[in-house]
């Protein structure tokens, strides 16, 4: 495992967890429904797309490549506008 490779995964790990607590925080504090339901919408999609990029880069370079991630990612990205 190189040093590159596991400074990226978790650069993506971290900056997907800023944006969950970002989104997270935006639901608590806003003022308006309207307001309180487009922040998590976009920062969360975000965070988790990072989250999940990570994992596919994990175990798509360390042995089990698996199509779940990229599942979850294409419906995440499919339902959270239409949510929104």
């Amino acid at each position: 495992m190189s040093t590159v490779f596991e400074i990226v995964l978790a650069l993506l790990l971290a900056i997907g967890s800023f944006f969950i607590l970002v989104g997270a925080f935006s639901l608590l504090k806003l003022s308006s429904f309207f307001k309180r339901l487009h922040g998590p919408t976009k920062a969360t999609t975000l965070g988790v797309g990072c989250i999940l990029l990570a994992s596919m880069l994990w175990f798509g370079l360390t042995g089990k490549p698996s199509l779940h991630e990229l599942l979850i990612a294409v419906f995440l990205f499919f339902t959270a506008p239409v949510s929104a």
